[in-house]
């Protein structure tokens, strides 16, 4: 730090080691001109009215003074020349501070302009960009692996306190004052309506079936209890192998038939719940006193954080396994966008449209308040070290100017020694 509250700028960055020595040779070149200008003037000092030694005097003083006048205007820009602090000088050091505001407005009406950056983004076909860098397989994955290092983060951040402090502060409560019973025959009705229960009943009957064919005596046992006591032993037997039998072969149809009637009772069943759930008083007073009953119960938000910690569990370990199913969906999905992308010029053109209406709106929106990072960061720097990295950057250019002027008055001053000669 160069002063309380200031930002010390001099940490080497990449170059800078090869800008400080380009910036000493130019120094060296221009200081030198300067000298051998000095020098010449006071070699030809003896005869400056005549022959070659005047037209050299002549030359070397205005250069002389043309270097002298350069050395101070540039300096001047850094410094107080000698350490003298003329008026007007040590001009970034100074007026730092505006210069960052000013810097600041230049780049805000020149650079950051929603016309501008719309103009880059459709000349870059963003859309076709992407279409190709998404079909090389490589490229697939280092997108992927990006997209799962964030949720990793995210997920190790979220902590089990917050996710208890969640449900039991803003979920649970906002659960107690919606009624539910509606929502849930909403539900219901769309589960119903698109047929997506069949696949629960699907694996019902799948497992149902399954069981028993690997357990036939304890079936046969189960349907064997029923049996009143006065029966005799031998019929129960037929009557229980004959229920097994049937129980197997509905299992069977229920599970391979999709017009069976078990099938559709459920529909009418499930249909009319979902009915009763948005219109029978009665039965939303139970839904409403069930969901209450759930609500108050005290291990709700325990269970919610034991549940969330075993999908958070399950997701990290399919993300750091690269080859999950996981991985080989999200690399397959990505695949097959990328390939419908490339080959369809109007998906195309309507994201290239839609990417550079967002560039358009985020630069009108945020522009000038993102350029402000300009001023404020010019304002944290400490004043010597801002001017000392400046000049590094641009003295060696500026040493130019010297150059230049040595010469320019090395020129004018020929001339005019001409013209005091012929007059």
């Amino acid at each position: 730090m160069g002063q309380t509250g200031r930002v010390s700028m001099m940490m080497d960055a990449p170059g800078d080691a090869e800008r400080r020595a380009d910036l000493r040779k130019m120094r060296a070149l221009a200081t030198g001109l300067l000298v051998l200008a000095a020098v010449l003037y006071l070699v030809t000092l003896r005869d400056v009215r005549s022959g070659w030694m005047g037209w050299v005097n002549a030359g070397s003083e205005a250069a002389m003074v043309g270097a002298l006048a350069d050395w101070f205007a540039v300096t001047a820009i850094f410094r107080h020349p000698l350490g003298i602090p003329v008026p007007h000088t040590a001009l970034v050091k100074r007026r730092k501070n505006e210069l960052g505001r000013s810097l600041q407005q230049f780049v805000t009406n020149n650079f950051l302009t929603a016309d501008i950056f719309r103009e880059r983004v459709r000349d870059a076909q963003v859309a076709q960009r992407v279409a190709n860098w998404l079909q090389s397989p490589a490229n697939r994955r280092r997108a992927l692996g990006q997209v799962v290092r964030g949720l990793r983060a995210l997920l190790d951040r979220v902590r089990p306190q917050d996710v208890e402090g969640l449900v039991t502060e803003t979920v649970l409560p906002r659960l107690r004052q919606q009624q539910m019973s509606p929502l849930a025959g909403d539900l219901l009705a769309d589960v119903v309506r698109d047929g997506s229960h069949q696949q629960l009943v699907d694996v019902l009957a799948k497992e149902l079936h399954g069981w028993l064919e690997r357990n036939p005596d304890a079936a046969r046992h189960v349907i064997g209890e029923r049996a009143p006591a006065w029966s005799p032993r031998w019929i129960d037997k037929q009557v229980s192998g004959f229920g097994y039998q049937q129980a197997l072969e509905w299992s069977m149809a229920v599970r391979t038939q999709p017009g069976h009637p078990f099938r559709k009772a459920v529909d009418t069943y499930l249909a009319k719940l979902a009915d009763d759930l948005r219109h029978d008083p009665a039965i939303m007073a139970k839904a409403e006193h069930i969901k209450e009953r759930l609500l108050d119960n005290p291990s709700v938000g325990p269970a919610v954080v034991e549940l969330w910690e075993s999908v958070r569990e399950s997701i990290a370990v399919a993300l750091d396994d690269d080859a999950s199913g996981l991985w080989q969906r999200a690399d397959q999905w990505l695949a097959d966008a990328a390939e419908h992308l490339a080959g369809d010029d109007q998906m195309r053109s309507r994201l290239d449209g839609r990417v550079v209406d967002a560039v358009g709106f985020l630069v009108d929106t945020y522009g000038e308040e993102l350029a402000t990072v300009i001023s404020s960061t010019v304002d944290r720097w400490d004043a010597d070290e801002a001017s000392e990295r400046i000049e590094l950057f641009v003295g060696r250019d500026l040493q130019f100017i010297r150059i230049n002027g040595t010469v320019v008055g090395c020129l004018a001053g020929l001339v005019i020694h001409a013209v005091s000669q012929l007059v």
